[in-house]
């Protein structure tokens, strides 16, 4: 046996293969994770890493190959026979590795020794390009790739050489679309994760509708193109393959009415039932890139676009096109499995952001139709409101609002808050609220209407808690008559500028039961606001509430002080100022906020008086009332004003057993109301030609702006407006 020959044995993590028919083993041993422009110099005194030579393959500065050491039991490399080399003339360098010297190739870096030649890793998403050094070792003498045999781009991006750089992209890329929420952000992290990493341009089109849930969608398949994203270089139009878009990819209203209507049994609904990706000149898709871009835009050649589908849970709803420059190197068969990969993440992420945008609007909707969708006008009163949601993902609760207009020109306020803020708190809130107002409708004192919120609150289950605050205002007498079940006291801001707030018996929540509730009666002076919220304005877990109640009152006299001491500031305004009052971390519940301006009415402004229930009455009321519009210059409405007041009084009159009120307002308009102790509503009916009655509330109907009729505990009041020429 020669004793000049080396036996070679593969390294540590290599199979053992024969050297012929080797395929040339890449520059770094150690993957595309770790490159260097420069190989790595030795350092001064110690042994450094030897590059590894290819079978056949002549190292530099040698005219001869060197051969391979074999491996010693711990690990190291070494020559077989070093006298032997070194009588056959070949060359072994001084710094090769031996078993137990620094420079092993898994050996760790000693402290002393700077470690200047290990590469730094690429930043996640993003796979390493060959540099100029590593090119040299892929690249033949001609510029061409060695894998492919096609031309390398010079600057341009490089296509993922290794499957380690197509796992840590599809990672990286899935990581970004998964951080989407709703269907915008998820289509955008798809576009902004593959151009241009992976392909220089890219197409997004979804099915128009999107199906929702196990819903099975009607009508034809259509596609409309929802994003479009790409290198913005001039170039791209030039070379052909893709149309001509905006310069800036997030501007595509100009592209986003195209839409493409899916045959069934063409060959685009053949691919996207075939939900595989497929390259553009696979014979499906020749056929299908035309009928999905239009016959007048170009189609890509070659494997430079790859069609994926987008299949959700139940159907395909939507497909990507990802597109490449000439210039640059073509889609390999291992694109396929990075862009079925990145289709399926895409579209189930954009079901499930279809549910939950199903899901929020379900609950918006269900938020707005507990809430009063607008606010009353009545006479004397103003007034405005706010509701916050306690976050984006929650964005119903148990906060409530409202306000009830009443017979007498009284308007009711109602705040209230169930325990939560979820469905089930909602669904509770809604059924307290209705309870609410069929109470208010029958002119139930604030006591009473609470102490009924408690037997409701009790049917509906043992755990139904809820705190609420039901006052009644009386513009005539400038009243207030509060009672409250376990709510924060109102804040009254007078027209001065003082913030005071209102003493008012707390009580017992909602849902207790066995308890009593207080109502007191307080002045409502005119210019005065009252303010009724939600604990969720004035508590959270950095403030007990007395101190944001306190804050609330510094507040609105900060507020009333901007605008002075004779003017009341903007109901809006003044709002949203409140609201401000709130940081970042200081909102942990939703909140209710209604304010009402008093502006009631002047005592010049009402006529009141009684009248016997005999048949004189009429007669009489007719008097009184033209002495009235005498006395506010409304002469021109007399003849309008008597024969409704003469029509309702003698409805009332022959009906009821106690004296009659007659009652007329002014303010924007003129309102009439007679009450009588019958609690029969009056009904509107077409009267025949020989009946002699039935005619007075058809003329009311037809001569009033507004007319009605409401029920009282003592009867009822009728009452009409007209309005002031």
């Amino acid at each position: 046996m020669d004793s000049t020959r080396v036996t070679e044995h593969p390294t540590s993590h290599e199979r053992r293969q024969s050297n012929a028919g080797r395929p040339p083993a890449p520059a770094d041993p150690r993957g595309a994770l770790l490159r260097t422009s420069e190989p790595p110099s030795p350092l001064p005194g110690s042994g450094a890493l030897p590059v590894q030579a290819r079978t056949g393959d002549a190292p530099r500065g040698s005219g001869a190959p060197k051969p391979r050491g074999k491996r010693g039991k711990a690990g190291g490399q070494v020559s077989a026979d070093v006298g032997a080399s070194a009588s056959s003339g070949t060359d072994v360098p001084s710094s090769s590795p031996v078993s137990s010297g620094p420079g092993s190739e898994h050996s760790q870096p000693s402290a002393t020794e700077p470690d200047t030649h290990r590469p730094r890793p690429a930043p996640e998403g993003i796979p390493i390009q060959p540099d100029a050094e590593q090119g040299r070792a892929s690249r033949t003498s001609g510029g061409k790739e060695r894998r492919t045999g096609q031309g390398v781009p010079q600057g341009g991006p490089m296509p993922m050489r290794r499957d380690g750089d197509r796992l840590r992209f599809v990672g990286a890329a899935t990581r970004r679309i998964a951080r989407g929420i709703d269907l915008d952000e998820i289509v955008m992290g798809l576009c902004r994760a593959t151009v241009p990493t992976f392909s220089d341009a890219i197409l997004v089109y979804l099915r128009d509708p999107l199906p929702v849930g196990d819903e099975r969608p009607t009508g034809p398949l259509v596609l409309r193109l929802r994003r479009t994203d790409r290198i913005p270089e001039e170039r791209d139009t030039e070379s052909g393959f893709l149309p001509a878009l905006r310069p800036e990819p997030s501007e595509l209203s100009a592209m986003t009415a195209e839409l493409c209507e899916v045959r069934p049994g063409g060959a685009l609904a053949e691919v996207l039932r075939g939900v595989r990706p497929v390259f553009a000149d696979a014979p499906a898709a020749r056929a299908a890139l035309p009928e999905l871009l239009g016959d007048d835009l170009p189609v890509p050649g070659g494997q430079r676009a790859i069609l994926a589908p987008l299949r959700g849970r139940r159907r395909v709803i939507g497909a990507a096109l990802f597109l490449r420059r000439p210039e640059r190197l073509a889609f390999e068969a291992d694109d396929l499995l990075v862009a079925a990969q990145l289709a399926t993440h895409s579209a189930l992420g954009i079901d499930k952001a279809v549910l939950y945008g199903r899901e929020a609007y379900i609950a918006d909707e269900l938020q707005r139709t507990m809430l009063p969708e607008t606010l009353p006008r009545p006479t004397g009163v103003r007034l405005a409101s706010r509701y916050l949601p306690a976050a984006e993902t929650a964005r119903v609760g148990g906060d409530w609002y409202d306000a009830i207009p009443l017979p007498g020109s009284r308007v009711a306020l109602v705040v209230g808050d169930v325990m939560g803020h979820s469905m089930t708190s909602a669904a509770i809130m809604g059924q307290l609220r209705t309870t609410a107002q069929t109470l208010a409708g029958l002119d139930l004192p604030p006591q009473e209407v609470l102490h009924h919120l408690d037997e409701q609150a009790q049917r509906l289950g043992t755990d139904r808690m809820a705190t609420c605050l039901y006052a009644v205002y009386d513009p005539v007498s400038h009243r207030i008559t509060i009672a409250n079940a376990g709510h924060p006291p109102p804040v009254l801001l007078h027209l001065g500028g003082r913030a005071e707030v209102l003493r008012v018996p707390p009580g017992a929540p909602i849902g207790v039961g066995g308890v009593d509730f207080e109502a007191v009666e307080l002045d409502a002076p005119a210019g005065a606001t009252l303010l009724l919220y939600t604990d969720g304005l004035v508590e959270s877990r950095l403030r007990d509430v007395w101190t944001g109640i306190e804050q609330l009152r510094e507040k609105l006299a900060a507020v009333a002080a901007l605008t002075g001491p004779d003017h009341p500031p903007p109901l809006e305004a003044l709002c949203d100022e409140v609201l401000d009052m709130l940081g970042p971390g200081d909102r942990d519940d939703d909140i209710a906020l209604l304010a009402a301006r008093f502006d009631g009415i002047a005592p010049s402004d009402v006529a009141y008086w009684f009248l016997e229930p005999e048949d004189a009455a009429p007669g009489r009321a007719r008097r009184l009332a033209r002495r009235a519009l005498a006395r506010w210059g409304m002469e021109d409405m007399t003849d309008a004003v008597e024969l409704l007041v003469s029509e309702v009084v003698t409805n009332a009159v022959r009906y009821a057993s106690r004296p009659v009120t007659l009652r007329l307002l002014r303010t924007d308009v003129l309102r009439c109301e007679v009450g009588d102790d019958v609690p029969q509503l009056p009904r509107l009916r077409q009267a025949r030609a020989t009946d002699e009655g039935g005619r007075g509330l058809f003329l009311v109907n037809r001569l009033a702006r507004r007319w009605g009729a409401t029920r009282l505990s003592t009867g009822k009041v009728v009452w009409f407006e007209l309005n002031r020429n």
